[in-house]
């Protein structure tokens, strides 16, 4: 774990999937679940939530650390830069911006910045990070 580590994953944002999320998150918005009032919208199309996209970003900072530690995430900010419409496809990105010795917690805290981009480098979301890393347990 190297301070400029950067670890990526895909997501596309398709109508369904926006739909499926925010019912599930019990979001009622009805840009992220109903067509005709999407459409009618400055949007034009449905919206991802804000949940959606912060929950696909935590998951991959999650994923990341506690494939090779014990970690857990201890805090996260998000900023919506642009609104994700159905159809999107984005890149979620961290990168490791710091680690420090915390010896109360037996552990490294590690800051983490974030963001969520397409191919043409426009920026959706904006997020940081701090992440309790330790060794595993054997």
């Amino acid at each position: 774990m190297q301070i400029g580590e950067t670890f990526t994953q895909r997501a596309t944002f398709d109508a369904a999937s926006i739909r499926e999320f925010a019912l599930l998150s019990r979001d009622g918005n009805p840009l992220h679940h109903d067509e005709a009032v999407a459409a009618q919208s400055e949007f034009g199309t449905l919206i991802a939530s804000g949940p959606h996209i912060t929950a696909l970003m935590m998951g991959l900072d999650a994923t990341y650390f506690s494939r090779r530690f014990d970690a857990l995430g201890l805090e996260f900010a998000f900023r919506f830069v642009k609104a994700i419409p159905a159809g999107t496809a984005l890149t979620l990105e961290w990168t490791i911006t710091e680690t420090r010795m915390k010896p109360s917690l037996n552990g490294h805290l590690v800051s983490v910045e974030g963001r969520a981009v397409d191919d043409a480098g426009t920026v959706y979301t904006t997020a940081r990070g701090v992440n309790l890393v330790r060794q595993p347990r054997t």
